[in-house]
């Protein structure tokens, strides 16, 4: 049985397999631990920067976003709330108070 870091990637490769234009990534790191989710942003990386594919990812682990995100959309209740990149997100009151509840970003 593989770790479950591993499987994961293994269910991005079998993605990738059928060569997407496209690239939809639900929580790819939904459950792994900070090592799992270190080398899954790296694999995701390397996947945007080798083969060129754009991705849309859902994901709540908003330091991630940050990391590996060229835009970001923001969604608070199924409502948008901000859109741009990461570092107008970042700074974005909206976001501030729906995700940090009130308090500056680092």
């Amino acid at each position: 049985l593989l770790p479950y870091g591993i499987q994961k990637r293994v269910e991005l490769g079998r993605a990738l397999a059928m060569d997407p234009e496209l690239l939809l990534l639900d929580e790819p790191v939904a459950g792994m631990n900070l090592e799992e989710t270190e080398d899954m942003a790296r694999f995701i990386l390397d996947i945007r920067r080798e083969l060129g594919i754009a991705m849309i990812m859902v994901e709540h682990d908003m330091g991630l976003v940050m990391d590996i995100a060229d835009r970001i959309l923001v969604l608070d209740f199924g409502q948008k709330i901000a859109e741009g990149l990461p570092d107008e997100i970042q700074k974005n009151p909206d976001v501030i108070a729906a995700y940090l509840g009130g308090e500056l970003a680092n």
